[in-house]
């Protein structure tokens, strides 16, 4: 299963069923899991943590060190959970001593040529369309779609949920279950198709989309936002995984819909 043109350090830890394809080099104190296929000229080096049945395409590189002037030689990982998908030449940087590992967790698609800096901790169930770039130390909830050319400044956070479309520009944080596009990175909407397509029942995405228009449609300061609704909205794992995301913001959250001159008006 492991074609005679591959290289393989003698201290990487290889399971016996792992595929790899020819002109692809595995460093040293690299872990792959069962039923991994790696394809042709793939580069996976030092500190590499592979789950079991992921697929790694042509030119990818995985675990090279961060691209950051701070960086001292730590030894640090990046770890990938099972069943996640990397297309062609994706670059995942391994952590520094902040972190200490760059996460990316179960059954994620990282599409080609996207890049995973230093330090990010991304969810289950991820996508991550073609040319996604996340600089460094970025977290990603669960179930999160980035479409193509998303770029996400560091320290940001993306909640769980939520969709933000090609070509955006993320500078703050996107919370969970929502839309987000324009410039500059604005709320559109709740994400309601994913939400469906995941088992959330409409009075859910009803009561997800009542708090929204409180936090970012109706004009309300944020901070009598939150008062409101924790005042007059049920409390819910919904409600309350929203509050504590606006609240635990480093970055502050993105802005509210506005229309301006220049826009469509139906």
């Amino acid at each position: 299963m492991i074609h005679p043109l591959t290289y393989i350090h003698p201290d990487a830890k290889v399971a016996p069923n792992v595929k790899i394809d020819p002109f692809t080099v595995i460093h040293k104190n690299v872990e792959i899991g069962d039923g991994t296929w790696i394809g042709s000229n793939v580069t996976i080096m030092e500190g590499a943590r592979i789950g079991k049945n992921c697929r790694i395409f042509p030119g990818a590189v995985i675990s090279a060190i961060p691209q950051d002037l701070k960086f001292a030689g730590e030894e640090t990982t990046v770890e990938i959970g099972n069943n996640t998908t990397i297309r062609e030449f994706v670059t995942i940087n391994r952590g520094t001593k902040d972190k200490w590992k760059t996460v990316i967790g179960n059954n994620c698609l990282i599409m080609a040529y996207s890049h995973i800096a230093h330090d990010c901790e991304v969810g289950n169930y991820c996508v991550f369309s073609n040319n996604t770039t996340l600089a460094g130390h970025i977290t990603v909830g669960d179930h999160v779609v980035l479409a193509g050319m998303v770029a996400v400044h560091q320290f940001c956070k993306i909640g769980d949920h939520a969709f933000v479309t090609g070509g955006s520009l993320v500078r703050k944080d996107v919370p969970p279950y929502v839309k987000a596009a324009r410039e500059p990175l604005s709320y559109v909407g709740v994400n309601s198709v994913g939400l469906k397509r995941r088992g959330f029942s409409l009075e859910k995405i009803n009561h997800i989309l009542d708090i929204y228009r409180v936090i970012f449609v109706k004009g309300y300061k944020l901070s009598k936002a939150i008062n409101m609704i924790e005042a007059e909205f049920p409390a819910t794992d919904e409600r309350d995984e929203i509050l504590s995301f606006i609240r635990e913001s480093g970055r502050g959250i993105m802005r509210g819909y506005t229309t301006r001159a220049n826009d469509d008006i139906s």
